[in-house]
């Protein structure tokens, strides 16, 4: 056998175990791993200028690979820097092996100026597996725990911390990964009570979420719904949810609390399948956090950690529904748009142009609310969102979207504000040579917050307290900060810029930016904002959202 240290034996267990990608910005701590590097020919490495965005790329591979890639962060600090996309990945459940270096294990006790305590800091995003390796013969044992942790479900973010000398030290032999345990599948019981739920005749829907927004879930619900007359939700902030021609339309569920209640206003039974009942994004003042309906009685067919499609099947057959033919999306385009720049407009011409099989990572915030009514019926593709709320998931999860499915086209929608928080992105896009186009939707402002500011019932609202929403003191310029980092970046005002930009995109490889500039999506007095708001947002009923027809029209 080989002799190996223990960062070259770890290698050795992450791509036995299918870990072949490593999203990471080292430090010195870290050298040993960096240099195993060459020693494993199947292991990718991306760096990544920020760990932000090496956490984040994690996060958007595991969502598209379906099996966890690793980070390599430098020390408590490099965590620390990185946590805010290991957040979004544990609320979206998505397997990551999150390797962490340290001091060497004898030089703990001099807290030098980069001492802090990794554990405890790790506990906030993976609480389910934190380990430090206390020796090289144990290393790879614990890098194994930490897959089989990861790839369990619910999937996981794994944290592995790994001192400097227990990496460079000598005589380490790789592991095998257990196999990882099925899920288990909902009981009998637990389908017979759900089955006369649906057939009591009252007004039921199904809450889908993870793996549950699948194809085959997705087909198993619906053959459900047409049977029955059952409504399909989704959650609101998706970790991944397969969409367009020929699946079944699911509407999800919105952001403001006001307008769940419209949507579940009816609602007897809800029924989640590998989701969580609805709560508010946040606290406000009279009104209600949980959003189940008063006299709807709540039933959970699949937890995250069973199998939702396995549970989905049960109930199919409980209730004969598996020769019932589901509703389809049918093919359908949205219009060329024309005339000036509109968020809304963009949006349009993105459910106009959209590839086949593209991914689409949405973090556009206000900007996006008609994203997801201008695709429907769009060509087949995926669509990403921003899980756990912390912004600046969006331009990494891409990166890993792009790595993982290299032969399919990515697109990321961004807000400006957002951009921000991870522009280092598109140098690893551009390192990468990437098919990523990033539409970023320059209004400047962080527009979302002029209704959060009024929601929360805050008063005497001045200059001081408009100025902490307005990104208007300093032009940003995308293009030009694309360009800086090797990325083809370009500025445009009006619908045909956009179609002409965004075609020349998709038609060619490596990665593309497109600075949207478009007005304020939320501005106004409260009695402008707020039913705007309400009629926009995503999958609503055509009832609802007709009246922004005139405004999207060209």
């Amino acid at each position: 056998m080989t002799k190996r240290n223990g960062a070259q034996a770890l290698m050795k267990t992450l791509v036995d175990a299918g870990v072949e990608v490593c999203f990471s910005n080292p430090g010195t701590s870290e050298m040993h791993f960096v240099a195993a590097l060459d020693s494993e020919p199947k292991m990718r490495a991306v760096l990544a200028l920020f760990e932000g965005v090496a956490t984040g790329a994690a996060d958007g591979y595991g969502r598209m690979a379906d099996k966890p890639a690793a980070t390599l962060l430098h020390l408590g600090c490099g965590l620390g820097n990185g946590l805010a996309n290991l957040h979004n990945a544990r609320k979206g459940k998505t397997p990551i092996i999150n390797i962490v270096g340290d001091h060497a294990t004898y030089h703990v006790k001099y807290d030098a100026q980069l001492q802090s305590d990794i554990e405890t800091v790790a506990r906030n995003v993976s609480p389910e597996f934190v380990r430090t390796s206390t020796s090289t013969d144990a290393l790879c044992q614990d890098a194994a725990d930490a897959i089989t942790s990861a790839r369990t479900y619910p999937n996981k973010v794994s944290t592995l911390i790994l001192p400097a000398d227990v990496s460079w030290g000598e005589g380490a032999k790789p592991a095998t990964v257990a196999a990882i345990p099925e899920a288990p599948v909902a009981a009998d019981e637990v389908v017979g009570e759900i089955a006369k739920a649906i057939q009591s005749g009252k007004k039921t829907a199904l809450l889908l979420g993870g793996r549950a927004l699948r194809e085959p879930s997705l087909m198993a619900a619906a053959k459900i719904a047409a049977k029955h007359g059952v409504k399909l939700f989704a959650e609101t902030f998706p970790t991944r949810i397969e969409r367009g021609e020929g699946l079944p339309p699911v509407e999800r569920i919105a952001y403001l609390a006001e307008m769940v209640g419209v949507q579940l206003a009816d609602i007897k039974h809800l029924i989640t399948v590998d989701a969580k009942a609805p709560v508010s994004f946040f606290a406000y003042p009279g009104k209600k956090s949980y959003l189940v309906p008063d006299g709807c009685q709540l039933h959970e067919l699949a937890s995250p950690e069973q199998d939702a499609l396995a549970s989905l099947n049960k109930l199919v057959d409980a209730l004969g529904a598996g020769d019932s033919q589901p509703v389809l999306q049918h093919a359908a385009r949205a219009g060329r748009p024309k005339g000036k720049l509109t968020a809304e407009k963009v949006c349009k011409a993105v459910g106009h142009f959209l590839p086949d099989n593209a991914i689409i990572m949405d973090e556009a915030i206000t900007s996006g609310l008609m994203l997801n009514k201008m695709t429907e019926g769009s060509p087949r593709h995926d669509m990403l969102t921003l899980t756990g709320g912390a912004i600046g998931q969006g331009l990494p999860n891409a990166i890993g979207a792009a790595v993982a499915c290299p032969e399919r086209p990515v697109i990321a929608l961004i807000g400006d504000g957002t951009a921000m928080y991870t522009n280092q992105a598109l140098w690893t896009m551009a390192a990468e040579n990437l098919n990523v186009t990033s539409i970023i939707f320059n209004n400047a402002s962080y527009s979302v917050l002029n209704i959060e500011l009024e929601r929360v019932g805050a008063e005497s609202i001045g200059e001081k307290a408009k100025s902490q929403l307005d990104l208007k003191g300093a032009a940003l310029n995308f293009a030009q900060l694309a360009q800086s980092m090797g990325v083809h970046g370009v500025r445009v005002s009006s619908a045909e810029e956009f179609n002409k930009a965004l075609q020349y995109a998709l038609q060619h490889d490596g990665p593309n930016l497109i600075e949207v500039m478009v007005p304020e999506s939320l501005n106004g007095t409260k009695r402008k904002v707020l039913p705007w708001v309400l009629k926009s947002l995503p999958g609503l009923p055509l009832s609802l959202t007709r009246a922004l027809k005139k405004k999207i029209a060209p």
